[in-house]
């Protein structure tokens, strides 16, 4: 039988609006390119048995506050056994000079910490947390509603008592923000640390949020870590649409949209197969790729411009390792573990890091580090003593001698991540790595085409690509210029991570146009009734 909707790609974002869909009795089929299902979201034993690494996300922290899984939507918490781990420290980060800094979940000790380097800086994280809770309701609100069907978020801010300030601060960049409510360099430091893993420049205009949305996430839930590894969502949202009768199908990359009389009706697969929906196809695929998926004359010029112009953001890095004991931080206040770690030059440092992958020059040094170890909290991702950490950090998509020096370089440049880290982990040696894998940004684009140039997070954020404008202004709540069409995914507001905000927004859409009550799905409860009509819109 015909699916009602076709589902183009199986990452997390475009599973959520499958499973909503499925909650509503429409009957669903995802195809999805890879071999499994999960996109960013998935964990895999990549080097040896026994040992589950996260080959991109970890840390889940942003979508523990949708209502996917704070209402539990879905029933994946109740039914599916998702469950979250908050590590204590939040992070611990080294500085060029030896010095360090440790985020605590207790806000007293964190600002305290932030104290040990000025008083002042105390008192502005302090004050910076306290701002943010008094207005995230109003930015939360704003990205868990599709543009269009509600108020925008300068008209929410409107209505705030401090409007003018805070629609000041979205405009600045984060490096704006930070350098103007604290004063020493290790404050900037470890906040800029913090804010670039989005992987995103911090003195583009528009970043401004990323100082203070991050940071109160992590102060208020950590660096938060699912058992048993990122693709546990995964596993518990295909199960959520099997049970309802949908079908996903992995090793099926989509080659082209079915057109009929300007309409989209399916899609067509690299093997021939084609795949037709009675009332509405989903893509999470990438809008660079999407928009080679139907004749560039049949999109609109205005639609066409704005993807020939879209900023597919900062490539990632990643370096793979298996040991036998965790990095250690030595600290001349003793030794540090934690989830969430890494290294951070001076702001001078990241600032001229940002610029330096912006305008394609190769990174020789190590001016930002990430280092998970999900194992020190959740020990079954690997054998009794074992641990699963992972280095990631920035790199331009291509090194000098072009995309076929990769192999030489990346091994190059993996040693010279772990010769840098091994200032602050002196224990961590060469003996202890049981096994290790490097991912230069081409590999990530390999494994996964919709990172594109082995971006993790879907495009620039900056303001061009922010709000209204994302994927293309006028098209920004996941409505294609195809009827029947519809965009989901880290491509659409608000962009990429592990949020699900994108996949909820646009179950929203769809179910509203085939004139089903969105609010009747979007809530706690089994399948529902819909009452639907039986035509797709037009």
């Amino acid at each position: 039988m015909e699916p009602d909707v076709v589902v183009a790609g199986a990452g997390h974002n475009s599973l959520i609006t499958a499973c909503y869909l499925a909650k509503a009795g429409l009957r669903v089929l995802v195809v999805e390119a890879n071999p499994v299902p999960g996109g960013g979201c998935v964990t895999e034993e990549l080097l040896l048995p026994g040992y589950e690494i996260d080959s991109c996300a970890t840390g889940h922290t942003l979508i523990r506050t949708n209502p996917v899984l704070a209402d539990d939507e879905l029933g994946l918490v109740a039914d599916h056994g998702i469950a979250y781990v908050d590590p204590d420290p939040v992070a611990h980060v080294g500085f060029p000079d030896g010095g360090h800094f440790t985020m605590s979940l207790d806000r007293e000790a964190t600002i305290a910490e932030f104290g040990r380097f000025s008083k002042a800086d105390g008192d502005a994280y302090a004050r910076l947390l306290a701002e943010y809770d008094d207005v995230k309701h109003v930015f939360a609100r704003a990205q868990h509603t599709p543009a269009g069907l509600g108020p925008s978020l300068d008209q929410l801010l409107a209505e705030h008592p401090r409007a003018r300030i805070w629609q000041r601060r979205r405009m600045l960049s984060a490096w704006d923000v930070i350098r103007t409510e604290f004063e020493s360099r290790e404050a900037r430091a470890f906040l800029l640390w913090m804010a670039f893993q989005t992987n995103q420049a911090m003195d583009v205009p528009g970043t401004g949020m990323l100082a203070y949305s991050i940071v109160s996430g992590r102060q208020q839930r950590s660096w938060s870590i699912l058992r048993g590894g990122s693709g546990r969502l995964t596993d518990a949202l295909v199960a959520y649409l099997e049970e309802r009768g949908g079908e996903v199908r992995c090793g099926e990359p989509v080659a082209r949209l079915l057109l009929e009389d300007g309409r989209c009706v399916g899609v067509e697969t690299e093997a021939g197969a084609r795949y037709r929906a009675s009332r509405a196809v989903v893509s999470s695929i990438h809008v660079s790729h999407l928009i080679d998926m139907a004749p560039r004359q049949t999109w609109p010029e205005e639609f066409d411009y704005a993807i020939r112009t879209y900023d597919v953001g900062i490539p990632g890095f990643g370096v793979y390792c298996l040991s036998d004991l965790p990095p250690v931080f030595e600290t001349q206040d003793g030794p540090r573990t934690s989830v969430s770690a890494g290294t951070v030059g001076w702001p001078e440092d990241v600032l001229r890091l940002g610029f330096d992958l912006r305008h394609g020059r190769f990174v020789t040094d190590v001016p930002w580090l990430l280092v998970a170890t999900p194992t020190l909290v959740d020990p079954g991702r690997a054998p009794e003593g074992g641990h699963t950490v992972k280095l990631l950090s920035h790199q331009v998509y291509e090194p000098p001698g072009g995309l076929d020096a990769w192999p030489e370089a990346k091994a190059a440049h993996a040693a010279r991540q772990l010769e840098h880290l091994r200032r602050y982990t002196p224990s961590f040696t060469d003996e202890h790595i049981l096994a290790m894998l490097v991912k230069s940004p081409a590999d990530f684009e390999a494994a996964n085409r919709h990172m594109v140039h082995g971006t993790f997070h879907g495009g620039d954020r900056g303001l061009a690509q922010s709000g209204p404008n994302r994927p293309a202004p006028g098209w920004a709540a996941h409505r294609m210029p195809f009827p029947g069409l519809y965009q989901t995914g880290a491509t659409t507001n608000p962009g990429g991570s592990i949020t699900g905000i994108p996949g909820r927004n646009a179950a929203r859409v769809v179910l509203a146009d085939l004139g089903i009550d969105p609010d009747a799905v979007l809530c706690a409860g089994g399948t529902i009734a819909t009452g639907a009509t039986t035509e797709p819109p037009a």
